[in-house]
């Protein structure tokens, strides 16, 4: 069934689908679950109140918190109510929301699980109304504004079911970034829907269109793939969403869902096998896996221990992954499909499965994009009908990156006889030595990222004489000697600067002492290394290094 805009799809399951259950909400080892008939009347609450601040139509709406059942329910009351989505990562500061509720000329705001609430709320004026979801044991007390019972308890339901012109703006999207000011990336209710349609037929998702989907949802749903996967296809398609409950509760909670459909981003599927092989080492597993009948008890037992043993396809996306990682998951039964986009084109261009992939590719276009290499720069440009219609209130900055339709992605690639795309770096990340010779970091990078030891990876160099590898340890490597760690690390080293031009040979690789987080400002939300912010944490020794010429460091 094609339905006009998301709004549209939830209509029709909240009266085809009244008592089957939509949100799945864990609390300790007790589950509450959410019909799509009370989604509907609680939305339809919300959208009330919203309708009587009496904003301006079309107003931007400010939405703050980790995943959980409220998330879902105040976007539809926003689409609801005429308003416009303006998302935000719940790990914002004080400084950064306040940068981001101006750009966005957000007027309300919804605030729920955050556990930095006492340094956000710092950036959110006192002027602002605000709607705080119910607390969530172990995140920040939020005792501003409108409480969420509150207007369920209080608000009669809107009546009807208001449509929105799909050529009206859905959601305005503030891109994490690695560098620069955040850009909103405006995006129309048809650019979900023209993805949807695009795609239809192939059904890349591999979504049972009866709508027997189960989705664990953990990644950021202001991030637009996990919004794109998680949220809309379960509207369009129909699925039953269920929360983690938090970082520690992760794997209990993925246990009790087993969903059919599993989305992570790269650095999660490194934990994954990390977390494998910490339990069972490599050459033991390789060799299990050689014996038929005791390779299926592995594969079943290993599926079943990470709660992936109904997943009918598991996605890895937002970044690159090693392929080692993916041929890891493939020789243990549970093979990655992987995606490629950014929210300019709202979150995939390219997508390859299993039976059709190829090492160091993104796959090739999905329906409805064009793609094509710029021949001067090697840019990836990309064209389709969900392409963004710009950037909020920044006619510059999306003229720089749209021309003639064509969106300019950032990365640089080439694409094979056979339309797989292949990238080779970032434009930005590109740097100069103090040799005057540029370096694509990701080049060398991709000769360390197969190894188990290393779980993360950045290549830096800026103005130095020679580029310095900074890494964090696998979980599997931690648990080995230092004198073990060293020696693989430098086997591998010797044997990739025996091929690498003399500007480009890696003058140390250095053991962080601290993984690269969020926290830190080392990840951007969606877990990309942020190589300016990991630079500056390095710049004063970065020489030194260089200079020491012990071909291994602990810091």
């Amino acid at each position: 069934m094609q339905f006009p805009t998301l709004l549209d799809a939830f209509y029709y399951r909240e009266e085809k689908w009244a008592d089957r259950p939509y949100l799945h909400q864990p609390f300790g080892e007790e589950w509450e679950t959410y019909s799509w008939a009370e989604v509907g009347q609680m939305a339809r609450k919300v959208a009330t109140y919203l309708k009587e601040q009496n904003l301006p139509a079309g107003s931007n709406i400010g939405l703050v918190s980790k995943n959980c059942r409220e998330w879902i329910i105040a976007d539809l009351a926003i689409m609801m109510a005429g308003h416009v989505s303006v998302p935000f990562f719940a790990t914002l500061t004080g400084d950064q929301i306040a940068e981001v509720l101006r750009l966005g000329d957000v007027a309300l705001l919804f605030a729920g699980k955050t556990e930095v609430w006492d340094d956000m709320k710092t950036g959110v004026p006192a002027d602002m109304p605000v709607i705080r979801f119910p607390h969530y044991e172990g995140n920040s007390e939020i005792k501003r504004g409108k409480d969420w019972n509150e207007i369920i308890a209080e608000c009669a339901p809107m009546e009807g079911n208001i449509t929105v012109d799909p050529e009206s703006l859905w959601t305005i999207i503030f891109t994490s970034g690695t560098t620069g000011t955040p850009k909103g990336v405006m995006l129309k209710h048809d650019s979900i829907m023209a993805q949807v349609r695009e795609t239809k037929e192939l059904n890349p998702l591999r979504l049972d269109l009866k709508g027997n989907n189960k989705f664990f949802s953990f990644l950021p749903l202001n991030h637009v793939a996990e919004r794109g996967v998680i949220e809309c296809m379960s509207l369009v398609y129909g699925a039953e969403i269920s929360f983690t409950e938090s970082i520690e509760r992760f794997p209990a909670n993925l246990q009790d869902v087993r969903p059919t459909l599993f989305f992570a981003v790269p650095r999660i599927w490194t934990k994954l096998r990390g977390g494998i092989l910490a339990k069972m080492p490599q050459e033991k597993l390789e060799r299990l896996l050689k014996i038929p009948i005791l390779s299926w008890i592995v594969k079943r037992k290993i599926a079943k221990g990470l709660g992936l043993d109904r997943s009918t396809i598991r996605i890895t996306g937002a970044a690159a992954i090693p392929n080692a990682t993916k041929e890891f998951f493939a020789n243990i039964g549970l093979p990655l499909s992987e995606a490629y986009g950014m929210t300019e084109n709202c979150a995939t261009s390219h997508m390859q499965h299993p039976e059709n992939s190829k090492p160091g590719s993104v796959g090739p276009v999905q329906g409805g994009t064009e793609c094509r290499i710029d021949p001067e720069t090697n840019e990836v440009l990309t064209r389709a009908p969900y392409t963004m219609t710009g950037y909020y209130k920044s006619p510059k900055k999306t003229a720089e990156t749209i021309t003639d339709g064509w969106l300019h992605t950032g990365d640089q690639g080439r694409i094979d006889e056979d339309g797989f795309l292949f990238l080779t770096g970032r434009v930005k990340d590109t740097f100069k030595t103090a040799k005057a010779k540029f370096i694509i970091p990701s080049e060398i990078e991709n000769k360390f990222n197969d190894m188990e030891e290393i779980e993360q990876l950045c290549l830096l160099g800026l103005g130095m004489p020679q580029p310095v590898l900074i890494v964090t340890l696998s979980e599997a490597a931690r648990a080995r000697t230092q004198d073990v760690v060293t020696a693989e690390l430098q086997t591998r080293l010797d044997a990739v600067n025996g091929k690498l031009a003399s500007y480009k040979k890696v003058a140390a690789i250095v053991i962080a002492s601290e993984d690269f987080t969020v926290e830190n400002n080392r990840l951007t939300p969606t877990l990309k290394v942020k190589r300016p912010q990991v630079h500056q944490a390095y710049a004063d020794r970065l020489e030194g290094w260089v200079d020491d010429k012990a071909w291994v460091i602990w810091e």
